[in-house]
């Protein structure tokens, strides 16, 4: 048994019986059901009635109605239980033909257990389509083969500085580019009785994914970073990595954060600072979706959106925002002759320029050198998207620490928030990692 689904365990097998079936299971190139000469199966997560699930949703449909001739069977799974059904039909080695995937460690088990196979052909067929997806869009979907397994349809950005500008203005106060800045900032809004920065901490991985990563890379640099995700000449425990958790510290300690921030979760945060009774808030590019469903249009107009501040002396390079590609659909290895070329086909057909554009036009960011018109988007998600093209993307440390080391620090800025002991959450940070990369 491949080592990928050993590690799955047997809840997930003893699950297996549930999900998997007639949901999953992917085409052998002589299926035929009624008039189709051939049957692929889909799965992913846009389930939801946002308009970027729809705008999904409305692709497999064409593509069915463009295709009699392929029986495409789609399976949308609400996003709360997607990765695991995904990785319950994995470990059964019964996957989808086509099913989205996210970048890292997620997409990684499933080429160690040489369960996908690459889509460098299509892209090689398609060149100029290949060519349009931004800097670095691709690479997380390359393996040490050379081959390139997907082609992203998102992009995950989660270190937006967000700001109202009328609090701002009010006040005679420019958004911040340096940390002296911010901090000055943060000071002025705690005099005026103003909340300097909105989080909603209560699932804990908000402070790490959204605001520590960014300061943190801004700190240590990348190539730091990776070194120690590595464990390979750099601990977390090392000097650099306690002075960039001393900087999240700053923040708290200077009041930037609401009273029981870790008992709101993000939703409520981000109707706190809507609503005004807060100055910033560093969130992803969910916010705006979020946001355009809930606030008015004259809310989104005072909304406007930077990157976290520069750290002076730092290694790391300013103008960042944590992030990268988002997911991508990948093909199963199992996936042959007939079955195989209507796969790709659907691939194409979901991430190409035409897909990419009508995402974006969904209020969702993309990876991929496209032009929107700003009448179909509204006007904070136009003023983020010009703002991705001109920032360079770091890594989100939960997308390359193992489970234990991401739990470490997501507990850790918790505790941090509640008056904890930075060299003691770098101590438990460094041992969970050490512990993950020595099994």
């Amino acid at each position: 048994m491949r080592k990928w689904f050993v590690s799955i365990g047997l809840l997930l097998l003893l699950m297996l019986a549930a999900c998997s079936g007639d949901e999953s299971g992917s085409s052998d190139s002589d299926d035929t059901e009624g008039e189709h000469g051939v049957s692929i199966s889909i799965w992913h997560n846009f389930a939801g009635n946002d308009l970027r699930a729809r705008t999904v949703r409305g692709m497999i449909d064409q593509f069915q109605k463009d295709h009699p001739e392929i029986k495409v069977e789609a399976q949308a799974i609400p996003v709360d239980g997607y990765r695991q059904r995904i990785s319950t039909v994995a470990a059964a080695d019964e996957l989808p033909d086509v099913f989205l995937t996210y970048t890292g460690s997620f997409t990684d088990e499933f080429y160690e257990g040489d369960l996908i196979q690459p889509i460098t052909p299509l892209l090689e067929k398609h060149p100029e389509w290949r060519d349009s997806f931004l800097p670095g869009a691709l690479d997380a979907f390359e393996y040490s083969d050379g081959e390139i397994y997907s082609a992203p349809v998102a992009m995950s950005a989660t270190s937006f500085l967000y700001y109202n500008k009328q609090l701002f203005k009010e006040n005679n106060l420019e958004v911040p580019k340096t940390w002296d800045e911010f901090m000055q900032v943060i000071d002025v809004f705690n005099e005026k009785g103003i909340t300097p920065i909105a989080i909603g901490n209560k699932a804990p991985w908000v402070a790490q994914s959204t605001t520590f990563g960014a300061i943190a890379d801004r700190v240590t640099g990348t190539e730091w970073f990776i070194d120690a995700v590595a464990q390979d000449g750099a601990s977390f425990t090392d000097p650099i990595f306690i002075e960039a958790l001393g900087y999240f510290k700053q923040l708290v300690d200077a009041n930037a954060y609401q009273d029981g921030a870790n008992a709101i979760d993000n939703t409520q945060a981000e109707q706190y600072f809507a609503q005004g009774n807060a100055a910033m808030m560093i969130n992803g590019s969910w916010t705006i979706s979020s946001l355009a469903a809930s606030a008015s249009e004259e809310t989104l107009q005072n909304i406007g959106v930077s990157v976290v501040p520069a750290i002076p002396d730092g290694k790391g390079r300013a103008n960042t925002i944590t992030g990268g590609p988002g997911g991508g659909f990948l093909l199963s290895s199992k996936t042959e002759g007939d079955a195989k070329e209507a796969a790709l086909e659907l691939i194409y057909v979901l991430s190409n320029a035409e897909a990419q554009k009508a995402i974006a036009e969904s209020n969702s960011m993309v990876m991929y050198d496209v032009e929107i018109d700003p009448e179909k988007v509204n006007p904070l998600f136009y003023e983020a998207f010009k703002l991705v093209r001109e920032v360079e993307y770091v890594p989100v440390y939960d997308l390359h620490l193992s489970a234990a080391a991401g739990e470490a620090i997501n507990t850790g800025l918790q505790e941090i928030m509640l008056g904890g002991d930075v060299e003691a959450v770098a101590k438990k940070l460094q041992q969970a990692q050490a512990r993950a990369v020595d099994e």
